[in-house]
């Protein structure tokens, strides 16, 4: 398949538009500048909604943002903003680690500790490092990876989804999509550096999903271990994997990227209808939910290219994103299975996934 990057207007436009009307959302309006922290999320009219808490994640997705763009007028002066509000807000120097959320005036709301945002501070400080290079950013990369291997992880190669304040055992027990953001936030680490140790924690993990969440039917990945109740998947996170896990070459041939090469099609055939990609099914097909996000569409759009879907079946899916959930004053977060849009607000934590989408779009071929 030739490089879409030459051929595709949709690309451009899909660029252009994240460029000039979604980042500068949160370089203005979604950024409050006392707190020195996004807010949670803009109305359509690009108006903060009053503010209930800070989470310690969107921070993490936001430097992200800005580090990956770090070249841009302001972008890393920014970066730098967010990284020290991680520390300074969401640090808990007491017990270690990061707090789930703060309320509006900056104390701990929920203290809670969850692998989902400590996979994103390792993954944006990784991100972050890789183009700073600073000790400060190093150490503080270094004592999440250290508070996810001492804390988090179990005996079986997976981890724990959510602990105490003081690492109390909550009975969380692990679930699919903390586990693979911290599969994305190791990937990313070894994207910057040589690290023997993570490098093994990623394979033992990837080797633990395959034994506890692969569902032997389909290889669909399941949202819950194996056996569990009312078990179900998520279309958009069977994309999601396939991406992860193909792009990387110490993954690529392992038994999880097998299942997972798999199981898009049988996602593909009843998790898409129309274009559109559904949020729920249970394992013999049957929607659960038809909600339809946009981070989900962005997801199948990036492994579509990876399928050598062709550039018609490409072109078609980004007119699709572009139709449904791209608009002048940004984007639309949800449509309902009858497709109309069920969200008007616009999180903080949505442009962290059209830019990995652009990202892997545009160095893809």
């Amino acid at each position: 398949m030739s490089n879409p990057r030459h051929t595709l207007p949709e690309l451009a436009r899909f660029h252009q538009h994240f460029a000039e009307r979604i980042v500068p959302m949160w370089q203005g309006p979604g950024w409050n500048a006392d707190m020195a922290l996004p807010y949670e999320a803009l109305d359509n009219q690009h108006q903060p909604l009053p503010v209930q808490r800070y989470r310690a994640m969107a921070c993490a997705r936001q430097l992200y943002l800005f580090s990956s763009r770090i070249g841009q007028p302001g972008a890393a002066e920014r970066a730098a903003a967010l990284f020290r509000s991680l520390q300074k807000h969401f640090h808990d120097a007491e017990h270690g680690g990061w707090f789930y959320s703060i309320d509006a005036q900056g104390k701990p709301l929920d203290r809670r500790k969850d692998l989902y945002t400590h996979a994103f501070i390792v993954f944006a400080c990784a991100h972050y490092w890789g183009k700073v290079r600073e000790n400060l950013v190093a150490s503080t990369l270094n004592a999440a990876l250290d508070i996810i291997d001492q804390q988090f992880a179990r005996d079986d190669g997976l981890y724990e989804a959510s602990l105490g304040e003081d690492w109390a055992d909550l009975g969380s027990g692990p679930l699919q999509n903390p586990q693979m953001h911290l599969a994305e936030a190791f990937l990313q680490v070894l994207a910057v550096r040589d690290d023997a140790h993570t490098q093994q924690s990623l394979l033992q993990l990837c080797e633990a999903l395959q034994t506890h969440f692969i569902e032997p039917a389909h290889s669909l990945m399941l949202e819950k271990p194996r056996g569990a109740v009312d078990n179900w998947f998520e279309p958009g996170h069977q994309f999601e994997w396939f991406y992860l896990l193909h792009t990387s070459p110490l993954l690529r041939d392992t038994p999880l990227h097998a299942s997972l090469d798999r199981a898009f099609g049988f996602a593909e055939q009843y998790g898409v209808k129309d274009a559109a990609v559904l949020a729920m099914l249970n394992v013999d097909g049957k929607v659960i939910d038809a909600t339809q996000r946009i981070w989900a569409q962005a997801e199948y759009l990036r492994a579509l290219v990876l399928r050598e879907a062709g550039e018609a079946k490409l072109a078609s899916q980004m007119q699709a994103l572009e139709a449904r959930f791209l608009r002048e004053a940004g984007w639309y977060e949800c449509r309902d299975g009858e497709g109309n849009v069920s969200r008007h607000d616009m999180p903080s934590t949505t442009p962290y996934h059209l830019a990995t989408c652009l990202e892997g779009l545009q160095r893809l071929s």
